[in-house]
């Protein structure tokens, strides 16, 4: 029987390790010179640490004698800017809706949410150009509006912190509504507090998802200054030529935030999850 553990443990760790070689390929890739990139070996013959300020637009090209001209400062904070706002404001939303559909009490409120709900199923691709195209009526185009608010409400949001709602006892309302408490108060000092893992679970899927978004911000931005990291990163493979070493160095300076976050909050991140599958 001991051996059985032993198994699933090495079986485990192989496929963990077999999962993590591309990420492993690639920070060994950012600190090769370019004629190792394109070998297999994952350790550097001649490690370098100079693709790094390279990217950063600190040292020239060692290959050219010139700066890339990359604004990586500005795309970063792009980036992370878009990703917390976009991440703010799901959560309040996704929060108060979730709140109408749990708590509240009004007619045909389960019908709307099935309908709601429904929206999930339609892909992002069939609703791509219709925003698009109420975004060039307000003028939104090239504005971090354009690439904000059309990401402020989200159905899937709305369904985690509803099912999470569900599992807090309705007694909390009814004492709090005896001592003179209106829906506001009872949703931000009762509802909103209990329900801090949820929202710090979806806090954490959003704003993974919208610091790698890619599609919209590349039709929505021709205004290199509002690039994101991730448009901005596609003029290391066509304005400057198939450049893999500094392309690795970029990409790696730019999931280390994923990385921290996700390893700090990713506690919270199970238990809201967790908890907002108990009751339906």
């Amino acid at each position: 029987m001991p051996r059985f553990p032993l198994v699933r443990f090495l079986s485990l760790c192989f496929l963990g390790i077999l999962m993590g070689m591309p990420f492993i390929w690639m920070v060994g890739a950012s600190f090769k010179p370019r004629n190792e990139v394109e070998q297999i070996n994952i350790v550097p013959e001649q490690p370098t640490l100079r693709n790094y300020p390279v990217v950063l637009d600190l040292e020239p090209d060692p290959g050219t004698g010139q700066y890339l001209g990359m604004r990586f400062g500005r795309w970063y904070f792009n980036s992370i800017f878009m990703a917390v706002c976009i991440t703010f404001l799901q959560v309040l939303t996704s929060a108060m809706a979730a709140y109408a559909f749990s708590r509240m009490n009004w007619p045909g409120r389960d019908q709307v949410f099935l309908l709601y709900l429904a929206t999930m199923m339609i892909p992002g691709v069939v609703t791509m150009i219709p925003n698009f195209q109420v975004m060039v009526y307000l003028d939104f185009l090239n504005t971090y509006r354009g690439l904000i608010i059309p990401a402020a409400f989200t159905a899937f949001g709305t369904f985690l912190l509803r099912q999470f709602m569900l599992s807090i006892p309705k007694d909390l309302d009814e004492a709090a509504q005896i001592d003179g408490a209106n829906h506001w108060m009872i949703f931000w000092d009762v509802i909103m507090p209990l329900a801090r893992p949820g929202m710090i679970a979806l806090a954490i899927i959003t704003f993974l998802g919208s610091y790698q978004s890619f599609f919209w911000p590349l039709i929505m931005l021709t205004d290199e200054q509002l690039y994101p990291m991730s448009v901005g990163m596609l003029f290391l493979d066509s304005t400057y030529g198939r450049q893999t070493e500094y392309i690795m160095a970029a990409t790696v300076m730019n999931v280390v935030p994923l990385i921290i976050i996700f390893c700090v909050f990713q506690k919270f991140m199970v238990k809201g999850l967790q908890l907002g599958g108990v009751k339906g």
